[in-house]
């Protein structure tokens, strides 16, 4: 298993979920998706600490873009 792949399509799947802005928090996303995958792209920077009681984690500025270049590559039509 291909742990990177796993993260990146992880990511792009949080972009298909991006909420709009929120004024404190920024950009944010349902939690839904495996612990693990969570907690690395968290240790990348991409992603606030997915450990609380918010149903929702926030993304860095990085792991917007990041999640981005992941949709769009992997799910947009050519």
């Amino acid at each position: 298993m291909d742990i990177e792949k796993i993260d990146e399509a992880t990511l792009a799947l949080l972009y298909l979920a991006v909420a709009e802005e929120h004024p404190q928090l920024g950009r944010r996303a349902w939690k839904s998706f495996d612990w693990e995958t969570m907690h690395r792209l968290h240790d990348k920077g991409l992603i606030s600490n997915p450990v609380g009681k918010a149903k929702s984690v926030a993304f860095s500025s990085e792991g917007l873009d990041a999640a981005k270049t992941a949709f769009e590559r992997l799910f947009a039509k050519e």
